[in-house]
């Protein structure tokens, strides 16, 4: 509270004084003279909580007592007491000294703008003195540094003092944590309680309100952003407490109203009538009062609402347009008009996604009431297309909110859209963004699939002809939109909106199980397709409560409440797809595009409740489909479904379905087993003699069978490896056998070493075991780089996949000792990724034509070799393969960037990580492969040809590989540089007068030059000085112009001057920072004839210095701390500390040691 001295407060009470100093706030606390009460102070509050963040929030400690909070500030800020006594204590003060009151009040909004400055009050009530109002500005003192605000808060004039550096970007609202986010709902509250508790009171004394809102209109006039967001936040939250008392009023003059109008027919024969009087006087002036606060409301709209809607500052408009909305749902009477919506729309249109997404959450609260929609006809009509548009906005939440208001305007506007806007914001049901597809699917479920509406007072039944007409123009929906290939995505965006009628299993079985004669609903046969997978979909979603792949980064949390209705929808699925599953597929058994999907169900069901329920014969009935299809079937993807479906089933750990599952399967695969033998030892007694279609046809089948069922079920107790194995090698001389036995066959000869590994790696084993198991593999191994080169493209593949695959789970899991690459192994996959790859795809740039005619084929051709090159990455990047091998991989990264960029580009990032030096050394290898391929086929080393071009632009796709930080590549850019200098000079010239002819490849190492710390490329350059004497550096042709673009790329313009030196003393010196020495020595080796002159100079200046310094420079085996030396075969390179910085001014670096074991083979000419 503030203390104010005796006769002030008199003279304040009479309102005779015209002017009268009352207090002063400094830093935050207010110094009173004349008062008695003593209470413990501290210097600043909001100085304080930031240098004590762990002090008490409901006291004070100074000097040993503890001391409570005294301004409202303090009391808001700590948030401990409620807010309504707060009020309440104020209300006493205020009636008590009003004007003490008032001023307190007045520095708790500007403290709360977290000014620490000055604050002067005086009253000021002599009309004589108005003019004053002109001087009230802005002022600057620039010689205390200070700034003045003196504005105008009738009956006040406030002058504010704050130091220039006040910051602006830190001030109580928009600073984060709880604790302020606290603090802004606290201030937020004060000034409604306020309001609410003065609205029958000191609200009309003309007094308080007016003060206030002149101060908050002052302040929100200001420069300081702390001021203005302030002033704004409460200007408008007091806007929004009056419209309650206006609202509040309306009920109290309607009240008054109604009873003036009886007791006035009451007392029609009476002359007077008290009564009467009384009620008039009351309606007179509750209407008095309700003038009064719409003039406030009025007043703080316009100087504040529309000076502040469109303030720089997108916090102050978001909480503009907020307010606004809240003002036109609580009081549509005033502002529910196109005059007040109009602001809204045109921040519809804000560059800040945050006053984009206020505006829309506004209008949601508008749209969502039909009765107020009435009243908007003009607003939708001219900004409809713009919130249809803003379903595209770059920003995910305005897109949701978007969406979300086009749906309460669906729901409350009539014939508002086009069949052409509906038909663009269906397709939002496959946004890969959830809550945008989320809200589309409540769209369409409202503007599609509610459009058939239900008799009133129809039977509903399960089959209900408006369920079946409902999912019916569902799957129309879906075949006509034709965007999207799964209904996966359909089903989870409609999910949320309508799962009762996506739930409806039985209406959809009810809808395929009807007979053909009989058939009400005309589905085709496309539709049925779809509908069985809706309905697996539906179940899938129904159990595991997951969005699709692309919708969601990870699995979600689930509640308690999620849980047991997941537990229930199994329970459901599973008591009713017992029952009407096996009949399912007895009706599709001839479809496999149904099959494939009907098979998949029992995944979800619970197996407990065949037995619990009684359901033992459902069980046996599904068993059985299951096995007819198995053996009935050969397509791909109906086995591979069929024996994961058995996986499922037997996976559960009570013994009675298990056992009944694994006799089930037991039987099949038997009866697999000996079907292939009885076949196999007649096609082997036959011998030489060709096998029939029908032996071909019946081996096929069931081999593709057994690899379906091997790959998720352990066969080994049938030895397949060594059935499958005898045909191989029955095939193995002349390679006859079709694809349709060897594919399968390699397949089940794979799978059976996988599961054999398994007991190997889990369980103890023996030597001997191992020993077999090695042989075996070798055996395979061998097999496979046999039909790596046959005459079908699907054998030769699958051998390759068999092949790698197994070398890296053997790597991993196997050891050394099964897992044995030689280099012809390495040197056959590599041809192999080579010719089927990369060749094949210049072969399909030949031909654009036929791809641009059969896209999907493309696509599926492009994807198995994506997967080809992926898999032999692996191998490289897991150290089985040698890391040079890639080179050949690196050499076709421009031609093939769009197809497999992403995989070359990973495997360089990954093969960096694991050896930096070799992962330069294969970037050089794979530039001079491509160099002597292009040198071979000009006949010379062209740089002007586009192929040298292509390959110069593939160097600085490989430099942009290294990134920013120069410091961490240092060791691979310097061996780069290294090589490439040592193979340019490795070929002599024919003649004297002519370049080396691999002195072009310069011009790609140069492109790694700018990756070179400054220190570094002096030591490059001293090294490439070693190979290209003084005369080579001053010859002039177009031959010699790749040395001078490599050299001029070595050399700062600061370092021109010095680099001769630099490179003299890197040949058997230790480079020394001594700049003069230098510069000396430069001005005479630029000069010719006189280099060697100055050598001799330099040699006699040596010989002066003393033997110890002599004898240290010409015997030195190592280079010292902090220098850097080069050699012919030897980069040595010491570091003093990890964090050693570099200092590129000087000469003297400190890197890591790295070594070279490649010795130059070029002496210096």
């Amino acid at each position: 509270m503030i203390a104010v001295s005796n006769s002030s407060a008199d003279l304040c009470q009479k309102e005779n004084a015209n002017s009268i100093s009352l207090a002063r706030i400094s830093n935050g606390s207010l110094d009173r003279s004349m008062t008695p009460i003593k209470r413990g102070r501290r210097q600043s509050e909001n100085l304080s909580r930031r240098n004590s963040p762990r002090r008490s929030r409901d006291s004070r400690i100074s000097n040993g007592e503890v001391t409570e909070a005294v301004t409202l500030f303090e009391v808001i800020s700590i948030g401990k007491r409620a807010i309504q006594s707060v009020v309440d204590d104020w209300i006493e003060a205020y009636q008590a000294d009003r004007d003490a009151a008032l001023l307190d009040l007045i520095n708790f909004y500007i403290q709360c703008s977290g000014c620490q400055g000055v604050v002067t009050a005086e009253l000021f009530q002599n009309p004589q003195n108005r003019n004053i109002m002109q001087k009230l500005t802005e002022e600057f003192d620039e010689e205390t540094g200070l700034q003045f605000k003196k504005f105008m808060a009738y009956p006040w004039i406030l002058t504010i003092t704050w130091p220039v550096n006040l910051d602006t970007e830190d001030y109580p609202l928009i600073r984060p944590g709880i604790y302020w986010k606290k603090f802004r709902s606290n201030f937020c509250e004060f000034t409604a309680v306020l309001i609410q508790q003065c609205q029958y009171s000191v609200i009309y004394d003309g007094y308080l309100l007016n003060t206030i809102i002149s101060l908050l209109l002052g302040l929100s006039d200001s420069c300081v952003r702390a001021f203005r967001h302030t002033s704004t936040l409460s200007a408008v939250k007091l806007l929004t407490a009056l419209v309650r008392v206006v609202i509040n009023l309306d009920i109290n003059i309607d009240n008054s109203d109604r009873l003036y109008e009886v007791e006035k027919k009451r007392a029609e024969l009476k002359r007077i009538n008290p009564r009467l009087e009384q009620l008039d006087k009351k309606r007179k002036k509750l209407q008095q009062r309700h003038r009064e606060i719409e003039d406030m409301m009025d007043a703080l709209f316009k100087g504040t609402f529309l000076q502040r809607y469109r303030d720089i500052v997108s916090e102050i408009r978001a909480l503009c347009i907020e307010e606004i909305g809240v003002w036109m749902k609580m009081y549509p009477h005033t502002y529910l008009n196109d005059s007040y919506l109009k602001y809204i729309g045109w921040m519809l249109h804000d560059k800040v996604p945050e006053v984009r997404l206020r505006s829309l959450i506004a209008l949601q609260g508008l749209y969502e009431k039909r009765d107020f929609v009435s009243k908007m006809d003009l607003f939708t009509t001219r900004f409809k297309d713009r919130i249809i548009s803003m379903t595209l906005d770059k920003d995910h939440e305005v897109c949701v909110q978007a969406m979300r208001l086009l749906v309460h305007m669906l729901r409350n506007c009539e014939d508002l859209f086009t069949t052409e806007d509906c038909e663009t914001l269906y397709q939002f049901v496959y946004a890969s963004h959830r809550p945008l597809a989320a809200a589309a699917g409540e769209f369409l479920y409202i503007g599609h699939l509610s459009a058939i509406r239900e008799p009133i007072n129809a039977e509903k039944t399960e089959n209900s002809e408006h369920k079946i007409g409902q999912l019916k123009k569902l799957l129309d929906f879906f075949i006509e939109s034709n965007f999207h290939e799964h209904v996966t995505y359909l089903v989870d965006s409609l999910w949320d909106c309508t799962p009762i009628f996506l739930k409806d299993w039985p209406c959809m079985t009810s809808i395929l199980l009807q007979d053909a004669v009989e058939k009400r609903i005309g589905l085709s046969a496309v539709q049925e397709n779809l509908l069985v997978e809706l309905m697996l979909a539906t179940i899938r979603q129904a159990v595991e409560g997951h969005p699709p792949m692309g919708r969601g980064t990870a699995k979600k949390l689930l509640s308690t409440k999620e849980k047991k209705a997941q537990l229930e929808d199994r329970e459901r699925i599973t008591e009713h797809f017992a029952e009407t599953l096996p009949l399912l597929l007895i009706k599709f058994a001839t479809n496999p595009d149904k099959l494939v999907n009907l098979l998949q169900i029992p995944r979800y069901f619970d197996i407990d409740l065949y037995f619990e329920a009684h359901m033992e014969k459902h069980l046996e009935a599904l068993l059985k489909q299951m096995k007819s299809i198995a053996v009935s079937h050969s397509e791909a993807e109906v086995l591979e479904a069929c024996s994961k479906t058995y996986s499922s089933l037997s996976n559960e750990k009570q013994s009675s379905p298990n056992c009944q599952v694994s006799l089930s399967k037991k039987e099949l695969i038997s009866h697999l087993v000996d079907t292939y033998s009885r076949v196999l030892d007649d096609v082997l007694q036959e011998g030489k003699e060709p096998m029939t279609a029908e032996d071909v046809y019946l081996i096929s089948c069931t081999l593709r069978r057994l690899a379906a069922f091997h790959n998720a079920h352990n066969l080994n107790q049938w030895d397949l490896y060594q059935k499958t194995s005898a045909l191989l090698m029955f095939d193995m001389p002349q390679q006859s056998l079709p694809a349709e036995l060897v594919q399968p066959a390699l397949q089940c000869m794979y799978y059976a070493i996988l599961w054999q590994l398994l007991p190997i790696i889990e369980d103890p084993h023996t030597q001997e075991e191992l020993s077999i198991y090695a042989t075996r593999v070798k055996h395979f191994f061998q097999l496979c780089r046999k039909y790596l080169g046959h005459k079908y493209q699907s054998v030769r593949e699958q051998a390759f996949l068999s092949l790698c695959d197994l070398l890296m789970l053997l790597h991993t899991r196997g050891g050394r000792m099964l897992c044995c690459v030689d280099s012809v192994l390495e040197s056959e996959l590599l041809s192999f990724v080579r010719q089927h790859v990369f060749q094949a795809e210049e072969e399909k740039s030949k031909d654009a034509v036929v791809s641009e005619t059969n896209e999907d084929v493309t696509l599926v051709i492009l994807h198995r070799k994506r997967m080809l090159l992926a898999v032999y990455c692996k191998l490289i990047v897991s150290s089985i393969v040698e890391m040079s091998s890639v080179a050949e991989i690196y050499k076709q990264y421009m031609k093939t960037y769009n197809d497999f960029g992403d995989i070359i580009k990973e495997t360089l990032g990954r093969t960096r990580q694991i050896n930096r030096i070799e992962s330069a050394k294969t970037l050089v290898l794979c530039l001079k492969q491509l160099f002597l391929e292009h040198k071979e086929a000009h006949d010379n080393a062209t740089p002007s040809s586009a192929s040298f071009t292509n390959i110069k632009e593939l160097a600085r796709r490989f430099s942009l590989t290294f990134g920013m930080d120069h410091m961490k590549c240092r060791e691979s850019i310097a061996m780069m540089h290294k090589q490439g200098i040592e193979f340019a000079f490795k070929e002599p010239a024919t003649e004297d007068s002519l370049p080396p002819p691999n002195l072009p490849f310069l011009m790609l190492i140069s492109e790694f030059s700018s990756k070179l710390l400054r220190a570094d490329k002096r030591l490059v350059f001293g090294y490439l000085q070693r190979f290209a004497s003084e005369q080579m550096m001053l010859c002039k042709g177009a031959g010699w112009h790749p040395l001078t673009v490599y050299s001029n790329t070595l050399l700062d313009n600061h370092d021109e001057e010095s680099s001769s030196c630099g490179s003299y003393f890197s040949r058997d010196r230790v480079i020394y920072s001594t700049p003069h020495h230098l510069k000396r020595r430069s001005i005479c080796e630029h000069v010719p004839g006189r280099a060697l002159l100055y050598k001799n100079a330099c040699d006699d200046q040596d010989s002066h210095c003393p033997s110890k310094s002599k004898k240290q420079n010409a015997l030195h085996p190592h280079p010292l701390d902090g220098a850097v030396s080069m050699n012919s075969g030897l980069i040595t390179i010491k570091l003093k500390s990890q964090n050693a910085a570099v200092n590129e001014n000087n000469e003297e670096v400190d890197v890591d040691e790295i070594e070279t074991d490649e010795v130059s083979k070029m002496k210096v000419q």
